[in-house]
């Protein structure tokens, strides 16, 4: 970087973070620098004018876990995740493994992916599906917040000036079955689909299921899931044939003229609830 033009700080505490954040108001916090560099061909990058380094905070590299919860720190690295095994929701792992390949995993953190501003990027599916929260941070407090309200309805972050993601705690619940797929589009900048289903039963009877779907927009619809609590395992063909109808008839109401969004979304509940059946 250009030393006259572009500062970097490297804080170890969060009172020096937001101290320094509040001195260079327009500093851009900075933590793996994959989306940064996502888009550039550039042999010398383009970076913010001022940026604060995540890197030296302690706290934000921690993963913690209790009975309840497992609790992960923003700057934890995908591939972190990924190696702590079976400790983290099947569904997410699956999430990360489909994150770009093995070398941009080691630099890509959590937060990162959770907090771009520009779109919903993957984890947010099986976030969403967990019911994880999220830690945020300012200058003198410290907040809990849901994933499904840490985006407005516009898409845009629920953060406030001068705040930032600081943790993630996942509800570390047994799901006895989970599905998970991505589709990649092939116009360049566009989101891609990530699409989530997960099931719990107790005596081979259904006693929570979430289906979410994330792109441009999040698809969560709670009235389908309903349709499946209580009926026994392995499901009976005709009970998934009635979510896949409620799917269709809820999807081109809601969303007309999007056929292939509906496709994708409705061959995913089919495929994955067909599979657990006789």
């Amino acid at each position: 970087m250009d030393a006259e033009r572009n500062q970097i700080w490297f804080p170890a505490s969060f009172q020096e973070l937001f101290n320094t954040w509040k001195q260079f108001p327009d500093a851009v916090p900075f933590a793996g620098g994959t989306q940064f560099l996502r888009g550039q061909a550039r042999r010398v990058p383009i970076f913010p004018r001022n940026l604060l380094s995540l890197d030296r905070l302690e706290e934000l590299h921690r993963i913690t876990r209790t009975e309840r919860y497992l609790e992960i720190g923003a700057m934890v690295k995908l591939n972190d995740l990924i190696n702590l095994g079976k400790v983290v929701p099947e569904v997410l792992t699956q999430c990360l493994l489909g994150i770009s390949g093995p070398h941009i995993r080691s630099l890509a953190t959590i937060g990162g992916n959770i907090c771009t501003p520009s779109c919903r990027l993957d984890a947010t599916a099986p976030m969403l599906a967990l019911d994880a929260h999220y830690e945020v941070r300012n200058a003198t407090a410290a907040r809990w917040i849901a994933t499904s309200r840490f985006y407005t309805a516009t898409g845009d972050l629920s953060l406030g000036p001068q705040e930032l993601l600081s943790r993630i705690r996942i509800p570390l619940e047994q799901w006895t079955y989970s599905a998970y797929t991505k589709y990649k589009p092939q116009e360049t900048g566009a989101a891609s689909e990530v699409m989530a289903l997960i099931l719990r039963n107790q005596k081979n009877v259904l006693t929570a299921v979430r289906i979410v779907s994330v792109g441009d927009r999040v698809i969560h619809d709670k009235s389908s899931e309903s349709l499946l609590m209580g009926k026994r395992l392995p499901l009976e063909r005709k009970h998934v044939l009635m979510v896949v109808d409620h799917w269709k008839s809820h999807l081109s109401m809601s969303y007309q003229g999007e056929h292939l969004l509906q496709d994708r979304l409705v061959n995913f509940i089919a495929s994955s609830l067909l599979a657990l059946t006789n």
